[in-house]
């Protein structure tokens, strides 16, 4: 008999393209994860209707309906209490947690960062890359803790930057391989192969070394 899917929690704030890979992942009948509920706390993102059409329940918790960040905290964890997921994934969401909210959801919570972390943490990833001259950007999957864009790393997927780019165009190549390692750092996360081993994430599954990836 096959083992029960683990049941995800999506937390969006905008268009939702990485939730859109995320739940096009889940529908193979093989994928170890089911998206259980899509939540965000912006009433017209555009994740909730792509959700919606691919009959995924949604929720919203607004934001802007709460005096502080501990009441928005709150009502947020009693939406995913309702829900009872094994892993909450963070898709574009776009907001700075209490130390509360994290504490009771840590170690079960995903983020994807568009950025080879420790590198480039925080905003405008895109631009700091380019304006540095790296030769190779990209992606990470790490779990979410109390400090931003600093959890233990699970996956990274990395990309050249090319002569001529500009930030679109660096973006729309880091985006593309956001949604190709999202989906893979999520199935390795609900099997087992991905775990917190003493603060750092071991995978089973990277016992071969693959070749470099040398650009230029």
């Amino acid at each position: 008999m096959p083992a029960p899917r683990s049941r995800v929690a999506v937390l969006v704030s905008g268009r939702g393209s990485n939730m859109a890979a995320l739940i096009d992942a889940a529908a193979q009948p093989d994928f170890p994860a089911e998206i259980a509920a899509v939540i965000s706390n912006r009433p017209n993102a555009g994740a909730l209707a792509i959700a919606e059409r691919a009959g995924v329940p949604t929720a919203v918790v607004d934001h802007k309906a709460f005096a502080s960040r501990e009441e928005f905290d709150a009502a947020l964890d009693a939406e995913l209490r309702r829900v009872a997921p094994d892993i909450v994934c963070f898709a574009g969401f776009l907001r700075l947690l209490t130390p509360g909210f994290i504490e009771k959801w840590e170690g079960r919570m995903l983020n994807i960062h568009p950025a080879l972390l420790p590198s480039f943490k925080g905003l405008d990833t895109h631009a700091r890359a380019l304006k540095t001259g790296v030769k190779l950007h990209g992606c990470t999957v790490h779990l979410v803790t109390a400090e931003m864009d600093a959890g233990p790393i699970i996956a990274q997927a990395a990309v050249p930057v090319l002569d001529g780019d500009d930030e679109d165009a660096l973006a729309a190549r880091v985006l593309a391989a956001e949604h190709r390692l999202y989906p893979r750092a999520l199935a390795a996360w609900a099997r087992g192969e991905a775990r917190l081993v003493d603060g750092r994430v071991t995978t089973a599954s990277a016992a071969d070394e693959p070749p470099a990836l040398i650009w230029p």
